[in-house]
């Protein structure tokens, strides 16, 4: 993926360092931006959703958003890994999302 050419889902991602850059001062809004620009290239080069339609595609992206910027990102991928096994929701494939996430967590080496 080409620099700042982020495309759905993973555009996600560069709305999540914005809402990050702004929500706390502490951080460089350029370099929030640059992290997750890293990290969208990394998954899609990764194929981290490989195999997903784009509703369960976009619901992993959204959750990694959330992930990604907590105390512990690891441990926080993991377990929604494990939550939409136990409670998939609208998930059309809760297998493979849960796969995704853990191929994420290994590509982004948390």
């Amino acid at each position: 993926m080409p620099p700042s050419t982020v495309e759905p889902p993973f555009d996600q991602l560069l709305a999540t360092a914005e809402a990050v850059a702004r929500d706390r001062p502490e951080v460089d809004p350029e370099m929030a931006r640059e992290v997750f620009q890293e990290a969208a290239t990394l998954l899609h080069n990764g194929l981290a959703l490989d195999g997903l339609d784009d509703h369960d595609a976009s619901a992993v992206v959204a959750g990694l958003c959330v992930d990604l910027v907590s105390a512990d990102p690891g441990a926080a991928v993991r377990a929604r890994s494990t939550a939409s096994l136990e409670d998939p929701g609208d998930l059309h494939d809760p297998r493979g999302v849960a796969a995704s996430y853990l191929v994420s967590a290994a590509i982004l080496l948390l």
